[in-house]
């Protein structure tokens, strides 16, 4: 039988979901005010601190903001893809983890997503999007990087080659792919992969981007996806030889 705080955990979540809901639904529209706690609490038929609870886990998905002062409330919040991007990252780094993906189920999905980019990211770059490319591809050189630092300025480098694009919604979507799939790749291939490889076919997808050129861009992304699988078929066999 569930005790009284596992009833009121229950009524918070469903309460949250209903106040979610009605702003997904366009009920609720950005920066409307939400009813009081007590409208809430008398609307739902639950105590003030149980919608007090429900409004907190709102807030955690940066769905509600609240402010005090006489005209103070909790209002529907604008969410920006930039805010959301650490929640796409959060959730599918946990999928990744707790669940038992193959790398080449990653693999696939993670270059065939980054491919939609090319075209796009070779109409639209900026200059800073490609001086960002070459600063990783110029960190990627330099004698004694770390593992760790090789992984972030990998996934930096293409983070900025999706983000030219120009395209927030492929952003969103890719955030996840890149920056939760990348360091897994990395840190399965790291032993064996060649930095100077890697590093040559960044520095032809930035020319083909800087040069506009989507066809040669997409063939060296192709050839880092066959690059990247190899590497993770040939180490994990190993590591299961060892066993």
């Amino acid at each position: 039988m569930k005790n009284s705080q596992s009833d009121a955990t229950d009524l918070s979540a469903q309460i949250a979901k209903n106040i979610r809901d009605a702003i997904i639904d366009g009920r609720l529209i950005v920066d409307e005010r939400l009813p009081s706690e007590a409208e809430l609490s008398e609307q739902f038929s639950v105590s003030r601190p149980t919608v007090r609870e429900a409004l907190k886990r709102l807030a955690a998905q940066s769905l509600i903001r609240t402010q005090r002062g006489a005209f103070g409330g909790a209002f529907v919040n604008r969410l920006s893809y930039q805010e959301a991007y650490g929640q796409q990252i959060t959730t599918s780094t946990l999928l990744l983890s707790m669940n038992d993906i193959n790398i080449d189920v990653a693999c696939e999905a993670r270059f065939a997503m980054e491919r939609a980019c090319i075209a796009l990211a070779c109409e639209r770059r900026t200059a800073d999007h490609l001086a960002t490319m070459r600063a990783e591809i110029h960190r990627q050189t330099q004698p004694g990087l770390s593992d760790e630092s090789w992984c972030a300025s990998d996934v930096a480098f293409h983070r900025a080659l999706v983000d030219a694009a120009g395209n927030p919604v492929l952003s969103y979507q890719l955030s996840g792919a890149v920056e939760a799939m990348q360091p897994l790749m990395n840190m399965i291939t790291y032993t064996a992969r060649s930095r100077e490889k890697i590093i040559d076919l960044h520095a032809e997808i930035a020319d083909s981007v800087e040069q506009k050129q989507a066809t040669p861009a997409l063939e060296s992304l192709d050839e880092l996806s066959k690059y990247t699988k190899s590497l993770a078929e040939t180490t994990l066999a190993k590591r299961q030889q060892k066993k």
